[in-house]
């Protein structure tokens, strides 16, 4: 079972934008996030992806296509440019990444999912926060 990670969708206002900023690498085939430490179980990530926290929730991930230095001794998170959107789930906010277990991943939202029963982010984000979730 793959290891994953969960990170800020920082300066990201909605995950729509989240959506259009990984799209736009689409010509190049990997977009890139830059960390300063390499995770130190990245052996364990292959095949897995980065989960996105929008407004206190998972909304997405990305699969991870992997790690590479950068000239500035950082490390680049190589990632597909897509997102996949899946259950909403309340995720604290956190500094950096962290590491999220097959176990824990929330389901994707296939092609005909039914939206009917699925909280807007804002709406579930805010029932988090009041611990109802």
């Amino acid at each position: 079972m793959p290891l994953h990670m969960t990170k800020i969708a920082f300066m990201s206002e909605s995950p729509e934008t989240l959506r259009a900023w990984l799209e736009s690498h689409q010509d190049s085939g990997e977009a890139r996030l830059t960390t300063r430490y390499l995770p130190k179980r990245v052996a364990e990530m292959t095949g897995g992806s980065l989960y996105w926290i929008h407004s206190h929730v998972l909304v997405g991930r990305s699969p991870i296509i992997g790690f590479q230095p950068t000239p500035e001794g950082r490390h680049w998170i190589r990632l597909e440019p897509r997102l996949i959107a899946v259950e909403g789930r309340p995720k604290r906010a956190h500094q950096g990444w962290r590491y999220l277990e097959d176990k824990d991943v929330p389901l994707d939202l296939g092609e005909g999912a039914e939206g009917a029963d699925i909280l807007p982010p804002a709406m579930l984000s805010e029932l988090a926060r009041l611990g109802l979730v």
